[in-house]
């Protein structure tokens, strides 16, 4: 295993600013996640590190070794594309074993490792199959075994399952995770999918307009966002804004709209935000955070009357959009087989205090 650093790295395409100033280091053995949305410099990072561009400034440290203008080649990284570039006039074995071809191995040898690698992603008996007779899935485990064959240090994962469908999205995700925990690789993953990097990773690296928001675990990226974009980018949130009107020790009031005042905890904050009386500030509510309103709990300060304008039934859940003295209101109750509220029902809420996050 291996750790990988990039050390104040940036990226100019002409006068573009593709990325500025990444700074992070990924521990050996790490599922690290690139997440952001499109053209927010993800995969251009992750290039990078494989070497097909070459930082305009910083550095790129593979354990002690700087390897920034090393070609990828000597990178001893496998690299799994988006549109999987497997060769369709090649069987799956041939598919598989390009990479120790081109490395020079013996037959033995190649033969060998080619069929390690083919059970492990559970293809075992397709190696003399075309790529042309196998199903998207089934092509995107042939393009990791063929980046897992040459036992690289570091597997780098740029969007490879957006062109699966959500099942199979699901169930390749399982996968990949398998193989990355009992391989124990070092592993660097691009996505704009919210689901796979929260379920996935074991830290995360939010990424908008070519610049890091924010680094952390899941957990730490969900529930304490270090702004408004990673607040409303990962997950649903209700943004609401508002003044501080009053400090009550731990308790922050704020007024949201004329008649409504919603408490927080100042603890619960995003870094340098400056809570003041008068500052303006911005509410973070999680929808799954908002629920039906307990008797004793209705003439308590947080407890509101929404009217629903939309309601959905989804099995799992019952979701919500509720209108709040002007304010639009997502939330989600997890279904205990409650009766669905409908479109003009009014409904009791409560918002726990605790649930309320400030963004400076």
């Amino acid at each position: 295993m291996i750790d990988v650093a990039l050390e104040q790295v940036s990226k100019e395409f002409g006068k573009v600013k593709g990325v500025q100033n990444v700074d992070v280091r990924i521990k050996p053995g790490e599922f690290f996640t690139f997440l952001g949305p499109s053209g927010c410099g993800k995969t251009t990072t992750l290039r990078m590190i494989a070497g097909f561009y070459y930082p305009s400034a910083g550095r790129i440290v593979f354990g002690h070794e700087d390897v920034t203008v090393l070609p990828p080649n000597k990178r001893n990284t496998g690299m799994v594309f988006q549109n999987y570039a497997l060769f369709p006039h090649l069987t799956v074995f041939e598919n598989v074993a390009f990479g120790l071809e081109v490395r020079k191995k013996s037959k033995l040898e190649i033969a060998e490792k080619v069929e390690r690698a083919l059970r492990q992603v559970h293809l075992g008996d397709f190696a003399h199959r075309r790529i042309d007779q196998l199903s998207g899935g089934q092509q995107q485990r042939v393009a990791l075994a063929r980046a897992l064959v040459i036992e690289p240090k570091i597997l780098l994962l740029d969007e490879p399952l957006s062109n699966l469908d959500a099942k199979l999205r699901e169930e390749t995700r399982l996968e990949i995770k398998r193989l990355q925990i009992e391989l124990g690789i070092t592993t660097i993953y691009v996505t704009h999918d919210q689901a796979e990097a929260m379920s996935m990773s074991d830290r995360i690296m939010v990424m908008h307009g070519g610049v890091v928001q924010q680094i952390g675990t899941p957990e730490e990226v969900y529930h304490h966002p270090v702004n408004r974009f990673v607040a409303s980018f990962i997950g649903e949130s209700n943004l609401w804004e508002g003044v501080i009107e009053e400090i009550r020790g731990e308790e922050v009031n704020v007024r949201v709209a004329p008649g409504l005042v919603l408490t927080a905890l100042a603890r619960n904050c995003s870094p340098n935000t400056t809570l003041t009386v008068g500052t303006k500030i911005t509410l973070s509510i999680r929808p799954e955070s908002v629920r039906e309103a307990l008797p004793e709990e209705q003439l308590r300060t947080n407890a509101v009357i929404g009217k629903v304008m939309i309601s959905e039934f989804t099995g799992i859940s019952v979701n919500y959009l509720l209108q709040v003295q002007g304010l639009s209101l997502k939330a989600m109750f997890v279904n205990h087989k409650t009766h669905v509220q409908q479109r003009g029902d009014e409904l009791s809420i409560y918002i726990p205090k605790e649930s309320v996050y400030l963004l400076g």
